[in-house]
């Protein structure tokens, strides 16, 4: 009889059984010789095994459970949270901050920038847009002194740029004539005290001084008088045509200067009292690119606007060659005395979440951690940290928001300001927590 056909079954299941058998004694040894190092300490965990800081769900990470069991958002268990080893000390091994370590080469792609956290002064300065205005102190109102007539007009308009002394019109005042005759009659025979009276007449009717000297000069009555403008500026309100009747009081011209000019700004009124009069001011106009102009601040008006709740700051701008004009708008800078000395990070470090601030705070061996922080002043790309650093930190400046947005999918959460660390969020749970058995 044939037999090697159920020899060779039979030889492989022996293999198997003496493999088998090999195996089970392997593993009973190497059992048997890590045992002692759980028993040292009857009752207690190993060494290496570390306790959870909390749990929480990855699709909702804002929300902290104290103990395991299943999410209440979705159909998941909940993940724990770890506290990250420190190095140990007199005290004995010390649980940091839970944070996130990012390799260097991934650092790099991300382009992450660190910042240091310093201390010094914060230059602080306003911005704000303004508009160029006629400066009102610089105004001359032309009107008629007695009724006469329009004789003759020059060739202005409102809007034409004049320089002191253009003359606009020409006047016949019947009065006037008849007054600079009755004197020139008199004057041989008057002594210097009537002489003197009967020129403060001609002054008391409305003639100006120069038409009186005129007509002394000249021994001849002056029938038209011509109407001159006073200042430089823009003529805006010009109201004389030839042959038309004049009373007096009547506004004949308005002359508004342009040296100098208003440049009006709204502030807040957080910022506005900061404001003092006389302090240095910096504009640049669209109209004149790279140009830099100086100016003072002339006043801050009493009176807030209802609507924006603004106070309006006027701003005087020396315009010796006429160049600026009303209308044209501007960016002013308003430089305030420097604060005391205070932490002050980049304001590009900072992620604005609406309720609160927060920075990633970069710590050894690459690892990051979002920190709530409080903030103060800010101006000229920093801003002040009240709490939350420490001079010396580092903070990404840039990045952050990748960061950021990886730290909430860990479930990594920056405790408050008040909050000890290591607390639970004392956001509230919005259903009981189903635990396990």
């Amino acid at each position: 009889m044939n037999t090697s056909g159920y020899q060779t079954p039979l030889l492989i299941g022996l293999l198997l059984l003496g493999g088998a058998t090999a195996g089970y004694w392997l593993a009973t040894q190497s059992h048997t010789a890590v045992a002692p190092a759980h028993l040292d300490s009857p009752g207690t965990a190993a060494p290496s095994e570390r306790q959870p800081l909390y749990w929480y769900d990855p699709m909702y990470p804002q929300q902290r459970f104290p103990a395991p069991g299943k999410s209440p958002f979705m159909d998941m268990q909940l993940v724990p949270r770890y506290a990250e080893p420190a190095a140990d000390n007199t005290a004995g091994t010390v649980a940091a901050e839970p944070s996130m370590q990012v390799a260097a080469g991934i650092q790099q792609n991300l382009g992450m920038r660190l910042a240091t956290v310093t201390r010094g002064p914060l230059a602080q300065s306003l911005q704000a847009s303004a508009v160029l205005a006629f400066n009102e102190r610089a105004v001359a109102l032309l009107q008629a002194r007695a009724g006469g007539f329009v004789e003759r007009t020059y060739a202005r308009a409102p809007g034409d740029l004049v320089v002191a002394g253009t003359p606009l019109a020409e006047l016949l005042i019947p009065e006037w004539v008849a007054a600079q005759t009755e004197f020139l009659a008199l004057r041989p025979s008057l002594e210097p005290e009537l002489l003197a009276a009967a020129r403060q007449r001609l002054r008391l009717l409305g003639m100006p001084a120069d038409l009186i000297t005129q007509v002394e000069r000249s021994g001849r009555a002056q029938p038209l008088t011509i109407l001159r403008s006073p200042i430089a500026g823009v003529i805006t309100e010009l109201n004389v045509r030839p042959g038309m009747s004049l009373t007096a009081g009547t506004t004949l011209a308005r002359i508004n200067g342009l040296d100098p000019v208003w440049l009006e700004l709204a502030l807040p009124e957080a910022q506005a009292g900061a404001v003092q009069l006389g302090q240095a001011a910096e504009a640049q106009l669209p109209a004149f690119p790279g140009e830099r102009l100086t100016g003072t601040v002339a006043s801050v008006l009493p009176a807030a606007d209802a609507q924006s709740r603004t106070l309006r700051v006027r701003v005087e701008l020396a315009n010796p060659s006429g160049r600026l004009r009303p209308g044209m708008s501007a960016q002013v800078r308003l430089s305030l005395p420097s604060s005391a000395a205070a932490l002050l990070v980049p304001s590009e470090a900072v992620i604005r979440t609406g309720k609160r601030a927060l920075v990633m705070l970069a710590e050894d061996g690459g690892r990051f951690r979002p920190v709530q922080v409080q903030l103060g002043a800010e101006s000229a790309g920093q801003v002040a940290v009240l709490a939350g650093l420490q001079e010396g930190q580092q903070v990404v400046a840039s990045g952050q928001f990748l960061l950021d947005s990886e730290a909430s999918l860990q479930g990594l959460q920056a405790r408050a300001l008040d909050e000890s660390p290591g607390a639970l969020s004392d956001a509230p749970e919005p259903m009981k927590m189903e635990t396990q058995p």
